[in-house]
């Protein structure tokens, strides 16, 4: 399917399905925000039946923006957004240790009928302003398919540490708050996603699902106003690290993060770099684990 792409310069990216359902919005001027983060964000994201599938500054979490990369703790520092777990205290308001990711620029930018590529550069900045690392960040649009009823976006990371000591990244799980892994790339649902389906290869629901490392995960809602549902499905790419836990919810709120470290930090040493890929399926209709395998296996990774 034939997409049309509109590029705000300084202020966001469109993609438009041929059916005129505007289908992604990327972000990236400056959030007013400070204490949310400021970071580029991908909202409001559709299937390709016009179907809202994501969330955007929600009453109990103001800093969640549809799909955002993400670091809860990072050397101190938070780049998820809004208060800031401490062991022994719970969640503060600490906004001088929110930091912030400047979008420096477009490298790369192709559109062709099917397809939407481009490269963004970007600059990790501590509270203090001093620059931590430097990202290399690549988003895909494809796959745009109407017979399926489904679009694919990809993302992916290269981050350099720039520092002169190592980066250490971490979760409210490794501070001391069990099951709440949460960092990294994150979605956040629209709110009649709530109570919704998780399921994998093998498992069932969100509880269950919590923490564990499976090569996809799959989320279906039931919209309010519209009878019908709709599928997200999130895959690793296949060369990601055995590091990733999903962090999974449906109450009382929706949201999935490929979790980097859900249970255990990591340090990524001075000049050094690490890179993941990620994809995400938006789907019409409720979606089973057939459909979602036979689906991925027919997307394969470039």
């Amino acid at each position: 399917m034939t997409i049309r792409v509109t590029h705000v310069h300084g202020d966001h990216i469109a993609v438009e399905a041929a059916n005129g359902t505007e289908i992604l919005r990327y972000v990236y001027r400056p959030d007013p925000e400070a204490y949310e983060a400021r970071k580029p964000y991908a909202h409001p994201l559709r299937t390709l039946g016009g179907r809202l599938v994501s969330g955007y500054r929600p009453s109990d979490h103001r800093w969640h923006k549809g799909l955002q990369m993400t670091a809860s703790h990072l050397s101190g520092q938070n780049f998820w957004g809004g208060h800031s777990y401490v062991h022994g205290e719970g969640y503060l308001d600490l906004p001088d240790i929110v930091g912030s990711m400047r979008h420096d620029g477009f490298v790369e930018f192709t559109v062709e009928d099917e397809q939407l590529a481009f490269t963004e550069e970007l600059t990790w900045i501590e509270n203090g302003g001093a620059e931590w690392a430097r990202e290399v960040r690549g988003v895909r649009v494809h796959s745009v398919d109407e017979a399926a009823g489904a679009w694919a976006l990809d993302w992916s990371i290269r981050l350099t540490n720039l520092r002169d000591v190592p980066l250490a990244f971490g979760s409210p799980t490794t501070a001391g708050r069990e099951l709440a892994g949460y960092t990294g790339l994150h979605w956040r649902g629209p709110r009649d996603f709530t109570g919704g389906t998780a399921f994998a290869q093998e498992g069932d629901g969100a509880d269950k699902l919590m923490g564990t490392q499976t090569p996809w995960l799959a989320y279906t809602g039931e919209h309010d106003d519209v009878d019908g549902h709709s599928t997200l499905v999130f895959e690793h790419g296949p060369d990601n690290d055995a590091t990733h836990h999903w962090f999974v919810r449906a109450e009382p709120i929706p949201t999935v993060s490929f979790s980097w470290a859900f249970f255990e930090e990591f340090e990524l040493p001075p000049g050094e770099s690490f890179a993941y890929r990620y994809r995400v399926v938006f789907a019409d209709g409720a979606w089973d684990r057939e459909r979602v395998a036979g689906h991925l296996a027919g997307l394969p990774w470039t």
